[in-house]
């Protein structure tokens, strides 16, 4: 029983380097390309990450430079304004603006805030004004999903971003849009979900 149970020992022994090397050889030459690369165009460029562009807080806004827009839908207790004057785009296609948001009673709500054009839409906020300027807030991009503020999806969908194109409109043509002028071509929505 012992010799028999030694002799197997020794066949097996015998017998798996051999098998194991050969399986390696044969792995080597196999006619499949394992783990190819994908085809890509050589016109497609590999992408580049996006940046932020340094902020800087605007001035207080002045009654003569506020834009005033209106939201669609059931009515808000506030009307809400953006300052015209310190609206800019920045480098990093960020559209930056002051919004006011002036209840029926009360004191106006001040914010400096951005919005990214992305297929989904982006803001943040940068700042919220007081009394004695502006208090700077350290957050993240956030999405605008339902749980965001109606006005920044307005924003984003209707005003600020060019509908398919992701990026922003220009200037003129965002201030025009707040005051409820805009070419219809170009009013023709963002792609569904």
């Amino acid at each position: 029983m012992a010799l028999t149970r030694m002799r197997q020992i020794r066949f097996t022994q015998l017998l798996v380097p051999p098998l194991l090397w050969s399986s390696s050889l044969l792995a080597e030459e196999s006619p499949f390309i394992h783990g190819p690369e994908p085809f890509t165009p050589s016109s497609v460029k590999p992408a580049t990450p996006w940046t932020e562009a340094l902020t800087r807080l605007p001035p207080p806004p002045d009654e003569a430079d506020l834009i005033e827009f209106r939201l669609d839908g059931p009515p808000t207790p506030f009307r809400y304004f953006i300052d015209g004057r310190n609206l800019s785009i920045g480098p990093d296609e960020v559209v930056r603006y002051t919004l006011i948001a002036r209840p029926g009673r009360g004191t106006d709500n001040l914010s400096f805030e951005g919005i990214r054009c992305t297929p989904r839409g982006r803001y943040r906020v940068f700042a919220y004004g007081t009394d004695s300027g502006w208090m700077p807030v350290n957050q993240d991009w956030q999405a605008l999903g339902p749980g965001a503020e109606r006005y920044r999806v307005e924003l984003w969908s209707q005003h600020f971003c060019i509908p398919r194109a992701f990026k922003p409109r220009p200037l003129n043509d965002i201030k025009r849009s707040l005051q409820g002028h805009i070419a219809p071509h170009q009013n023709s929505g963002f792609l569904p979900d």
